[in-house]
């Protein structure tokens, strides 16, 4: 029998879709001073390293999923770490609530603390495993993710080429251009290569399931390549902010016909929440010059993204035949945020003022695939 539940005065929408976010990285949100490349070793690879031991990758992996939820974030492109164990344990954990998780062991055989590299065959040997277990398996996927051009050798980099031509339905994911240090080193590491983006054509990594974080600098041939090859940006406009990487060009990405997705890059981001990183993405595109609509940026958080990703059949809508990834939120919470919902009149108005405004704070369910897997007010679970 199907249970009647009322949310009216409430907003519904699809479970949001993060195209790119860091599960170890929770534990290092807002940590000072750095840019791309000293947040790396400072940060980043210190907290990576801890998910060597299963114990903290399953512990970790639960705590990751259940906060995105929380977030109401219902499907989501994960960076895990070079361990074969954590992407067991994120896949594990995703699998148990049902939803629909991207992720893949992070490739690094260089430029990396010994603990976190790992080399050409050993790597191929665990992502064959891994690929075997989990892509396709109930809602996950598989994606080949070497962390950036600079951090895999180029017998690493023609590695993953090779799985992606070998497996169909691979996703690729990784990092391009997002600092102008990081985009120096690529050009010097890289030399024949025409662009850092070209370093990914060059091994056969750009498809349309290709993700690529950042893509700050990049130029119009770069553009043009994306757009030919249907590959997708996730646009991390909090992290951009926080770390000082840059403003990304939004509107040159869109009239050169690139599909963009929004992405929260916890940990260089500072929020699960899709909400604040439309917010964010807002406030870049006010500085680089232009005015998002409210319809722009939530759909590149749902539908938008969910194109991108080819699961336009699956999520991201609210279209017939579709899984029910579904999350309520209040309009309003706290009296600045109720005062402005009173006095908005369009629906458009009131989106972009709850945009503006909102956060996971108004959220009061999250349903994957129809069944309930966080409630605000709910009991904390015991034991």
């Amino acid at each position: 029998s199907w249970q009647h539940v009322d949310h009216a005065g409430r907003l519904i929408l699809p479970g949001f879709i993060d195209t790119h976010v860091h599960s170890p990285q929770l534990e290092v949100i807002g940590s000072w001073g750095a840019q791309l490349l000293d947040w790396l070793d400072t940060y980043t690879f210190p907290s990576e390293q801890r998910f060597a031991d299963p114990e903290q990758a399953r512990s970790g992996s639960n705590d990751f999923v259940d906060a995105l939820l929380a977030h109401g974030t219902t499907s989501a492109v994960v960076f895990p770490t070079v361990h074969k164990v954590s992407v067991d344990a994120l896949f594990e954990a995703a699998a148990a609530r049902g939803m629909r998780l991207i992720a893949g062991k992070v490739l690094m055989d260089r430029h990396a603390p010994e603990a976190l590299r790992d080399d050409v065959d050993g790597a191929e040997r665990d992502c064959e495993e891994l690929i075997a277990r989990w892509h396709g398996h109930e809602r996950l996927a598989y994606a080949v993710t070497p962390r950036f051009a600079p951090s895999s050798s180029d017998a690493q980099l023609a590695m993953a080429g090779e799985l992606l031509a070998r497996h169909a339905g691979l996703y690729m994911q990784t990092h391009v251009a997002e600092n102008r240090a990081e985009v120096r080193w690529a050009a010097e590491l890289f030399p024949a290569a025409r662009s850092y983006l070209d370093v990914y054509e060059r091994f056969g990594l750009l498809n349309e399931r290709a993700l690529l974080a950042h893509a700050v600098w990049i130029d119009a041939a770069d553009r043009a390549l994306l757009r030919e090859r249907g590959a997708t940006i996730a646009h991390s406009p909090s992290s951009n902010l926080f770390l000082g990487s840059g403003l990304f060009g939004w509107a040159a990405a869109e009239d050169a016909g690139v599909a963009i997705g929004l992405a929260s890059d916890v940990g260089g981001g500072t929020s699960l929440s899709m909400i604040r990183t439309m917010a964010a993405a807002y406030q870049v595109q006010a500085l680089a010059g232009t005015k998002l609509s409210a319809w722009a940026l939530l759909h590149a958080a749902t539908r938008g993204a969910a194109t991108a990703l080819g699961l336009q059949h699956e999520i991201g809508s609210f279209d017939a035949g579709l899984l029910a990834d579904v999350c309520v939120w209040d309009w309003a919470v706290g009296p600045v945020a109720q005062r402005r919902q009173q006095i908005a009149r369009s629906p458009h108005e009131k989106l972009f003022a709850w945009i503006t405004l909102a956060d996971e704070r108004a959220l009061v369910a999250s349903y994957v695939a129809g069944r309930l897997r966080h409630e605000r007010d709910a009991p904390a679970p015991t034991g």
